[in-house]
């Protein structure tokens, strides 16, 4: 269910970030936050279920910023 929700908001900031680059800063940011919360909280764990606990979460708040990176750059290289 999360990778799903994660997949979803990627969808919404690449396509945010295409139409209005500028304004696509302020989601990216706070998707970032948001999903880096779960790292921050497992990193609170015990010495070893710290690094199992926040692994899971440090992947999703960096797709997030390169969902968000992808639509200025596609937008770059259109021809008109």
């Amino acid at each position: 269910m999360m990778v799903v929700g994660i997949v979803a908001a990627c969808a919404v900031l690449a396509l945010l970030a295409f139409v209005v680059p500028r304004l696509s800063r302020h989601p990216e940011r706070g998707t970032q936050r948001t999903l880096g919360a779960g790292s921050r909280a497992g990193g609170k764990a015990p010495k070893i279920l710290e690094r199992i606990f926040s692994k899971p979460f440090r992947s999703s708040p960096k797709a997030a910023g390169h969902c968000g990176s992808a639509g200025p750059r596609a937008r770059g290289r259109m021809p008109f």
